[in-house]
């Protein structure tokens, strides 16, 4: 039998091509609505998504015949995972794919919040030459906390060695510290960083994470980095707290007002005062959801996924056949 795949997002042309190499049948459809979707995901064995739309309890019940769900990307929050295990539909990421992207990015907003690189270069081309306004600070000497020591915090860790810096960083799995970082509680890193950096899931537990009480828990005024999910920051919440010089810069390549699908930023007619704020604060650095999304990483994805989907179905201990 033939193992039927729909692609639902485009992708690297190696996920198409590797997959029709190893014997899958593939199918894509990149405008249908979710419903369209639905009303045919039953004749296919698998789907490869990036961030289209959720696949809800809906979705699921109407995919009978599915085995597997590939999400070429780190995170599986579009998806309802626990349904998905209930209905024994195996769940493939790709944090392995864009770790790497993420850490040498993560590494540049902090080198550039520090040195007003961003600032200094507009004054410049404003017509302005303003040196003590732009006086940095270096990175060696301070303190990096990591929350969420997963790929992506592991990856950032190892970037950091080239620097006279304490590593720290917390999880809520017991012993994932290594050589590159110091596992600690919360409390712990919330008295020590100079640097706060995030690297955690979209979950219920880290929703709103990032709120005044969390903030005001740390010992010192600090620098943040998002590079996660936006939502696990309260916006209004941390521009009181740039107000306050309690955070002394923030570094967002996500963002709280962001669609679900990544791929626009989600506004009301009118633009949210916090928003407002960040988009003019010299020490606010803002991306747009591109950590992850380097050319190397493009086709890294795609290769980590089509690896796991050959995995799955080589596996003489489930009972796919291709």
């Amino acid at each position: 039998m033939s193992i039927k795949i729909l692609h639902i997002d485009s992708n690297n042309p190696i996920l198409w091509s590797q997959l029709e190499e190893a014997g899958f049948e593939n199918h894509a459809d990149f405008k249908s609505s979710k419903e369209e979707i639905e009303a045919k995901i039953q004749d296919y064995n698998g789907i490869v998504i990036r961030s289209r739309f959720k696949i809800d309890k809906t979705f699921l019940d109407k995919a009978t015949n599915l085995q597997f769900i590939a999400r070429v990307g780190a995170g599986l929050e579009s998806i309802d995972c626990d349904y998905a295990e209930t209905k024994g539909i195996h769940l493939i990421a790709a944090p392995e794919g864009n770790r790497n992207a993420v850490a040498e990015h993560s590494l540049g907003v902090i080198l550039s919040l520090f040195n007003n690189l961003n600032q200094a270069d507009a004054e410049i081309k404003a017509g302005h030459w303003n040196r003590e306004s732009n006086r940095g600070h270096e990175l060696d000497g301070k303190t990096v906390g990591i929350i969420g020591y997963g790929n992506m915090g592991k990856a950032f860790a190892k970037k950091l060695r080239g620097f006279e810096t304490e590593v720290l960083c917390y999880d809520i799995l017991e012993n994932v510290g290594d050589e590159n970082a110091k596992q600690v509680s919360l409390q712990h890193l919330q008295q020590k960083a100079d640097v706060l950096s995030l690297h955690l899931p979209w979950t219920p537990e880290t929703d709103k994470m990032v709120n005044t009480d969390f903030i005001n828990a740390f010992s010192k005024p600090f620098w943040i980095i998002n590079t996660s999910r936006g939502k696990n920051i309260v916006t209004a919440d941390l521009v009181d707290a740039m107000n306050a010089k309690k955070i002394l810069g923030a570094g967002l390549d996500v963002l709280e007002y962001e669609k679900l699908s990544f791929e626009t930023l989600f506004q009301d007619k009118n633009t949210p005062e916090a928003f407002q704020y960040l988009l003019e604060a010299k020490n606010a650095l803002l991306t747009p959801h591109i950590a992850g999304w380097t050319f190397e990483s493009h086709e890294r994805l795609a290769q980590v996924i089509v690896d796991k989907i050959k995995t799955l179905y080589n596996d003489k201990a489930n009972d796919f056949k291709v």
